[in-house]
């Protein structure tokens, strides 16, 4: 099947052209950048609403536009998780403690392209364990990156988080997965951080979707609270997520939201 902007795969994926690689980049560059810019922003005291709407404004002097305002009638520019909130955290008053750690994740449109990205933070001195957790968390991800080239599949993406979060024995959230993007938010495929190699559709060059892994010190269990977003570890474990945007290339893989400052992983200090 063919359409106006590529063409969709047996399975709905759609293959993007080479010239849109660019305007990925662009959206992902400004997403980054965000992350990047609320960095001095995060310390003991603050409060997630104040992050936000620190975010909201840097939004819109980037001349983009959020994708999460308005989103299934979600009202904020960014979701702030914090400690065992897996993912989906809704930006609040409560105010940041010393040991905590933080996922924001930041989507931006940018002449109609997507821009999704998240990163972890940490407010005052980092705990041991949750150092741990953010390392494992952090490599996982680029384990999953690493086996993005055409002719893999999405399987072997998930295999190759799975099976190096397990080792290190901690577990992998299968309630919420990565997913295909590019001028639309969300669209296949699920891209699934477990799985067994070799299986799932074939990647293709000109594919654009997310490798978002949650990763979980206890179980992998998760519950959505009542307000229908806020999604937490069952047994109260600490919870990390890291997430690039990312294109399959002739040869691999290109990041599209890479941060500026070298800043993504919260010990660059």
């Amino acid at each position: 099947m063919n359409s106006a902007r590529g063409r969709l795969t047996k399975d709905g994926i759609r293959i993007y052209a080479p010239g849109d690689f660019a305007g990925m980049a662009e959206a992902g560059r400004i997403a980054a950048t965000i992350l990047d810019d609320i960095v001095p922003h995060i310390f003991v005291g603050q409060t997630t609403t104040e992050i936000d709407r620190m975010i909201t404004d840097m939004v819109t002097a980037h001349g983009a536009k959020s994708a999460t305002i308005g989103y299934k009638g979600y009202k904020h520019a960014s979701c702030i998780s914090v400690n065992h909130v897996v993912c989906h955290g809704i930006p609040g008053d409560k105010k940041i403690k010393d040991g905590d750690i933080l996922n924001i994740d930041v989507t931006v449109i940018v002449d109609g392209w997507f821009g999704d990205t998240s990163r972890m933070y940490v407010a005052g001195k980092l705990p041991r364990k949750s150092e741990r957790l953010i390392e494992v968390t952090h490599e996982a991800l680029f384990k999953g990156i690493g086996a993005v080239k055409p002719d893999n599949t999405f399987g072997d993406i998930g295999h190759a988080i799975q099976s190096f979060v397990e080792g290190h024995r901690m577990s992998v959230v299968k309630d919420f997965c990565g997913h295909g993007l590019g001028h639309v938010f969300h669209a296949p495929p699920n891209v699934l951080h477990y799985g067994r190699a070799g299986t799932g559709p074939v990647l293709e060059e000109g594919m654009f979707f997310t490798i978002e892994p949650m990763v979980n010190l206890g179980r992998s269990e998760t519950k959505v609270l009542a307000d229908d977003w806020t999604a937490v570890t069952r047994d109260k474990s600490l919870s990390a997520q890291f997430e690039h945007s990312v294109g399959v290339t002739a040869t691999g893989v290109e990041i599209f939201t890479l941060s500026p400052k070298s800043l993504f992983h919260p010990t660059y200090e």
